[in-house]
């Protein structure tokens, strides 16, 4: 059988995703790892210094006492229906931003270098939560589009919406949805191998999007 380079041309697109699946994940820095676990590490904190002050204070028993209210103010906070939403709400813009680098991690939504996407900020919407990404060398937004059911199904949500940002290419929003009650937005246009255009029902949705991407 004849050995060497194929006849047909390389596709840099097929060697490239190889290489992505192949490579692991790059372990995040000290900065990056505390940037997103800054919830928990700001909550742990904040507990830790006010039982060490209770303690140190009124003593054990003034700490047990103050523990018991403070778990009877959970409860009755959460029996509340306004504060309970809230509550609710801030704990899915903890738990999202590490759903999102979950669902890229199984996906290879990485650069060549093993670098996930990182997520700014999440804040509560009413259809769910809308999450800024910070998008590495080497992604782009249909990337990330073209694994959005699968993030999707990471946070447990209905459906994930990526919206580029229009004068800014490394930035993108996620749309977290959980309550679909709110007017779809136009999908971003998919990455590579999916090169066919997304169909809109809106004619309008397709100009805006042609737009951006001219």
């Amino acid at each position: 059988m004849a050995a060497g380079r194929p006849h047909g041309p390389v596709d840099p697109s097929v060697l490239s995703s190889i290489e992505i699946a192949l490579r692991p994940v790059h372990r995040p820095g000290l900065i990056e790892r505390a940037w997103c676990w800054r919830w928990e590490i700001g909550i742990f904190a904040s507990l830790g210094a006010l039982t060490g002050l209770i303690a140190a204070s009124v003593g054990i028993p003034g700490l047990i006492a103050a523990a018991g209210a403070g778990l009877a103010a959970s409860i009755g906070l959460l029996c509340w229906p306004p504060a309970r939403h809230r509550i609710i709400a801030r704990f899915w813009c903890i738990v999202t931003p590490h759903r999102i680098r979950a669902g890229c991690i199984n996906m290879w939504v990485q650069s060549r270098g093993g670098r996930l996407p990182v997520v700014l900020r999440c804040t509560p919407e009413n259809y769910g939560e809308r999450a800024l990404v910070w998008l590495r060398a080497g992604l782009t937004a249909a990337d990330v589009h073209a694994a959005r059911d699968a993030l999707a199904v990471a946070c447990l949500a209905t459906e994930v919406r990526v919206i580029p940002d229009p004068s800014r290419a490394y930035l993108i929003t996620l749309e977290v949805v959980r309550r679909p009650d709110m007017e779809r937005t136009a999908p971003a246009v998919p990455g590579w191998p999916y090169s066919r255009p997304v169909e809109s029902d809106d004619p309008s949705a397709d100009r805006d999007r042609t737009s951006l991407y001219a």
